[in-house]
């Protein structure tokens, strides 16, 4: 079986440019990149059938030698489907951007970026302090009162075990 070294080439770099579009802000950029991978997958599995053969039907007690694989045939016509609702998907959001924003770029969420400055200045948030305690036994409830005997669920530890 001789593989053709140039769709090979074409494939890789269709993957290749389609995943760094996809990584882009813009969702225009990233339409055009889920559309370079569809194709770059389609390509593949079109190199991964093999050369071409006979049509792969046969009728009863036919000759069956030379026939050509139906599955990649299948699943090209599978990824296919999929990049278009993919598509159609990203272009409906990035339509509504537009409309609501002028542009179609994401945005940065206002909570991550809030959670990245603290995360830079190692600043521990009020809920984990509310969870921890200083005490090793502790139940976590963020009591400061509380001391290591105090802990419930050691309690019925204790109260199982002594029965």
């Amino acid at each position: 079986m001789t593989i053709n070294l140039t769709l090979v080439l074409v494939a890789a770099a269709l993957l290749g440019c389609g995943v760094y579009l996809v990584l882009e802000r813009s969702l225009s950029r990233v339409l055009i990149g889920i559309v370079m991978i569809g194709n770059g997958v389609s390509l593949c599995f079109m190199v991964a059938g093999g050369p071409a053969g006979r049509a792969p039907i046969v009728s009863k007690g036919g000759d069956t030698t030379g026939l050509t694989d139906p599955l990649p045939q299948a699943m090209v016509l599978t990824a296919i489907v999929i990049t278009l609702a993919t598509t159609a998907f990203v272009l409906a959001m990035a339509y509504r951007s537009w409309q609501l924003n002028g542009h179609d770029d994401v945005q940065d969420d206002i909570e991550d970026d809030t959670i990245r400055r603290l995360a830079l200045r190692d600043v521990t948030s009020e809920a984990y302090e509310a969870t921890t305690s200083d005490y090793p036994g502790d139940d976590s409830s963020g009591d400061h009162g509380q001391g290591p005997d105090d802990d419930p669920l050691a309690a019925d530890a204790e109260e199982m075990r002594s029965t």
